[in-house]
């Protein structure tokens, strides 16, 4: 193994670290944010709104992460009224088309697993809100929103790790991540085994980082939910009460 190779090649890298990082964060971003009013109107009771949520997200889901970048980065640029719109200047860089492309695609995933987290709100929670005069906005906003994302978390955090590991696809249309730096290493070297392992180690690293941050939160978020025991590990056992 040329471990020379890869030391000298560390600035790539790193610079394609800094693209894959800055990509995920910001799709990952734009993706919750979309994907917040998406779960909300998949899970109405009126179907005239569910419905266009719910094709949604089974077009993103239901179709590769690829295919959806090649139509957005290849297929848009063919139409005219695309080139002449205000959004030529945006669509015809690749590193935009490769934003919008994850952030739609990890909207529908988002989507679906909020709206299932929020179908399995207790019906409890509600009526309690309800019983204290809360509004269908606030009903939303301070109980079945926070109850779904603290049961979403776990499924979220394989969402984030699955966008970071699809995030490769960016180098397919000339961005420089971490990909697109190993097939340039590769290309001047020839030394595939070095080159691509050295991308998946960096992969790897990132994604213990994305798995320990989830981790914590969950302990965070899920304290309520933790028995409190006593020191040693054993419950605390009250004292019986006596009349006096």
């Amino acid at each position: 193994m040329d471990v020379e190779v890869i030391i000298k090649n560390l600035p790539l890298y790193f610079e394609g670290l800094g693209t894959t990082v800055q990509l995920v964060a910001l799709s990952l971003g734009c993706g919750l944010a979309l994907a917040i009013p998406v779960a909300l109107l998949a899970a109405s009771r009126r179907w005239w709104l569910r419905m266009p949520a719910t094709a949604y997200i089974y077009v993103f889901r239901g179709t590769p992460l690829l295919i959806q970048m090649y139509i957005i980065y290849y297929g848009l640029a063919q139409f005219e009224a695309v080139r002449e719109s205000l959004l030529w200047p945006v669509l015809r860089e690749a590193w935009w088309c490769a934003l919008v492309s994850f952030a739609l695609n990890t909207a529908g995933y988002t989507g679906e697993i909020l709206r299932g987290a929020i179908a399995n709100t207790p019906h409890g929670e509600v009526e309690a809100a309800r019983s204290v005069g809360m509004s269908q906005w606030q009903i939303h906003a301070r109980i079945v929103l926070p109850s779904a994302f603290r049961r979403a978390l776990p499924a979220y955090g394989n969402e984030v790790i699955f966008m970071l590991h699809g995030s490769a696809l960016a180098g397919v249309i000339t961005l420089v991540d971490l990909f697109g730096a190993a097939r340039i290493v590769n290309s001047r070297h020839f030394v595939p085994f070095e080159s691509f392992i050295a991308a998946g180690a960096f992969y790897l690293g990132l994604t213990f980082v994305i798995a320990w941050l989830f981790k914590r939160w969950e302990r965070r978020w899920h304290a309520h939910l933790r028995p409190r025991d006593g020191a040693g590990g054993s419950s605390a056992t009250p004292a019986p009460f006596t009349a006096r």
